[in-house]
């Protein structure tokens, strides 16, 4: 197999002021399902220390933030733009659906979702691979997925680096096997639960970055495959604080029995009636 050329952009012309680089954050989750933190309170932490161009709300099997944050954002005129999507839950691990309107039906198989993601004009991408501390989709699948001869089930981009310590522990063998084998466009998200943890992880991405078509310039550079996964500082875990911390492992369990348990068994087990 003849290996395709490297589309990304050079470490120096990182460095040139000819071409400008926008950052962009493509999964970030609220309260409203397993992050800690508001809505507002990610939006005006971000406008306020002006770290990202593009942001993706990206709540687990729900769209509903990510359109109400794409909403506000144009609505108050700030700094950034929001790309629409979700992390959907899949039977071979968690997918991230961008430039998406709708909720995607959860549990199916990775092929099946991906088709259903493309169907709707949508970006599929390969998040946290091979992490040992989080469900993920692992090797086999991804090498079944990009031997397909349908198109339509092909991933669109893979994720190597992240701002959680529990994605990022397959960072390296994902980073090594797609330089390797799958060459996808690679991006960066810090797959952030808590407002001070955004941007710990970006996309970099080439672009005029006006206001108005950053996110469009984002989607384009994901395409082109001129992407560059990179990573930021992210904040201690003594920052968070304990308390913080604890609460939103409970929030994760809480949303991870209600994919995992019959309904009939979660209502048995409330006192409910089957």
């Amino acid at each position: 197999m003849t290996t395709p050329p490297d589309r990304r952009p050079s470490i120096a012309s990182l460095l040139t002021t000819e071409i400008r680089f926008g950052r962009a954050d493509l999964h970030v989750e609220t309260n409203r399902g397993e992050g800690e933190s508001a809505l507002a309170e990610i939006l005006e932490r971000i406008e306020r220390r002006a770290e990202l161009d593009v942001l993706a709300i990206a709540d687990r099997d729900r769209i509903d933030s990510a359109l109400e944050a794409r909403e506000l954002v144009a609505r108050e005129r700030f700094g950034f733009e929001v790309v629409p999507g979700l992390l959907v839950t899949t039977a071979d691990g968690p997918l991230l659906a961008l430039w998406v309107e709708a909720p995607i039906e959860a549990d199916r198989p990775a092929a099946d979702t991906i088709v259903d993601i493309h169907h709707r004009g949508g970006l599929a991408v390969v998040v946290h691979p091979f992490a040992r501390w989080r469900r993920s989709i692992g090797r086999r699948t991804i090498e079944a997925l990009l031997a397909s001869e349908d198109p339509a089930t092909h991933p669109d981009a893979i994720q190597l680096t992240s701002g959680s310590a529990r994605a990022s522990s397959g960072a390296d063998r994902a980073l090594e096997l797609n330089a390797a084998r799958y060459h996808l466009p690679e991006v960066g998200a810090s797959n952030a639960v808590f407002a001070e943890r955004v941007a710990s992880a970006y996309t970099l991405f080439p672009g005029t970055l006006r206001p108005g078509v950053r996110a469009a310039e984002l989607r384009a550079a994901i395409e082109a495959g001129t992407t560059r996964a990179s990573s930021g500082r992210r904040a201690p875990l003594r920052q968070l604080g304990w308390r913080r911390i604890a609460g939103q492992r409970t929030r994760e369990v809480r949303h991870a029995s209600r994919r995992t348990v019959p309904p009939w068994l979660a209502r048995l087990a409330t006192g409910g009636t089957r």
